[in-house]
C-alpha cells in the first residue's frame, strides 16, 4: 500500500466506512511506515479533540437568513 492510499483509508476508517482488507492493510502499513502512523495518530487526535468540542452549527432557515442580510448589506 502506499502512503497516499494509506492515508485515504485512514481517513475512512476514522469514518467507520473502512472494509475489513482495507484496515488490515493499513495497519499493515502503519506497522513500518512512520510518516503514517504520525499522520493516523493527528488524525485521531484532531477527530477526538471535535467530538468533545461539542461544535454546534446554524440551520439552514438562519444561515440563508444571514446570508440575505449580508448581501443588504454590500448592496448599500
Amino acid at each position: 500500500m502506499k502512503c497516499e492510499e494509506a492515508g485515504h483509508v485512514c481517513d475512512k476508517n476514522q469514518y467507520k466506512e473502512a472494509n475489513f482488507m482495507e484496515r488490515v492493510r493499513l495497519t499493515i502499513h502503519l506497522i513500518y511506515c512512520s510518516a503514517c502512523r504520525k499522520y493516523s495518530f493527528n488524525n485521531n487526535k484532531l477527530t477526538k479533540a471535535l467530538r468533545k468540542s461539542n461544535i454546534k452549527t446554524i440551520s439552514e432557515t438562519d444561515k440563508n437568513a444571514l446570508k440575505e442580510q449580508f448581501q443588504k448589506e454590500m448592496n448599500k
